[in-house]
């Protein structure tokens, strides 16, 4: 009895200086973000932590209105969008494939593609540029040689390697994808062979059975993917910035950065504004994949 009651307190002291210190660490991680919000709809927005005044919704109307912020919208789902979208679609069947495949090269495959997000970024600015850019002449004169001279700037805005929606694509889609093909190789393996062998007896084709078991069972491990592919891109500033030089084409990342550069003031309500709406696209996006996310890395599904 008497151990019992003095294990006890010591327990609850532990716990105790536990869960304070915890909060203590979440109440600071939290502070920067209190401000962004409240600063948000602060009328006359500082750099110190305060309570609005006025309260406003004219920071966020003024992205939209006084700074063209539905274009960096636009621009950023366009670009970001459709390079998860191609990750997803490679990294299902690539991964599908080296799953199910056993070939001696397999693992030194992986290996060497995962190498891409072992390099840093910056040191690949150079040789990326110069490949784009002789992409991009090719494309250049193919354009010019179907289209009228008028109509090669428009059309190169879509099709162009540099500065252009196409290069931006590949570049975000390369970048995302070897990471992806790991995650669903993955996931792939701990997918039992049963469901296939049991389509395979019911007469399904390949397509049949990617399309109708495959592709159902494989949803967590394509969510985990797509999370981390779009969360990614769409936070990502250097390749923006050294690839897109045209207004028309300024994604998010540039408007946020570009937001600083003003020789005037800093204008801390816009760039509160603006940063929540960065922040809130891969928010949604995680709350709506984080059930699949969980169960991806929880052991995927089991026989």
């Amino acid at each position: 009895m008497s151990r019992s009651k003095t294990v006890g307190p010591k327990l609850f002291d532990r716990d105790g200086v536990a869960y304070v210190t915890l909060s203590l660490i979440a109440l600071f991680c939290a502070i920067p973000f209190l401000w962004v919000i409240l600063s948000s709809f602060d009328g006359n927005a500082s750099l110190f932590l305060r309570w609005p005044s006025p309260w406003t919704l004219n920071n966020y109307i003024g992205i939209f209105v006084r700074e063209g912020g539905a274009r960096w919208f636009f621009n950023s789902f366009l670009v970001v969008g459709t390079a998860t979208a191609i990750v997803l679609l490679f990294s299902g069947l690539g991964g599908y494939a080296l799953s199910r495949m056993k070939v001696w090269w397999k693992r030194p495959f992986l290996y060497l593609i995962i190498l891409i997000r072992v390099i840093p970024p910056p040191a690949l600015i150079v040789p990326l540029y110069k490949i784009l850019l002789t992409g991009n002449d090719a494309v250049g004169s193919l354009v010019r040689s179907l289209v009228s001279p008028e109509s090669v700037r428009p059309v190169m805005q879509v099709f162009g390697l540099i500065d252009g929606y196409l290069g931006m694509i590949l570049v975000f889609a390369a970048m995302q994808l070897p990471l992806a093909l790991w995650i669903m190789k993955t996931y792939f393996d701990t997918i039992p062979h049963d469901y296939e062998e049991a389509a395979l007896v019911d007469g399904a084709n390949l397509f049949q059975r990617i399309r109708l078991v495959i592709t159902p069972l494989a949803l967590p491990g394509l969510a985990a993917a797509g999370l981390f592919a779009f969360i990614s891109a769409w936070g990502d500033f250097l390749m923006p910035l050294i690839l897109v030089s045209s207004s028309e084409l300024q994604m998010l990342p540039l408007g946020l950065f570009r937001a600083f550069l003003r020789v005037q003031q800093i204008d801390y309500g816009f760039l509160s504004a603006l940063a929540i709406l960065y922040m809130l696209p891969a928010v949604i996006a995680f709350g709506f994949a984080r059930r699949y996310f969980i169960q991806t890395f929880s052991g995927g599904v089991k026989a």
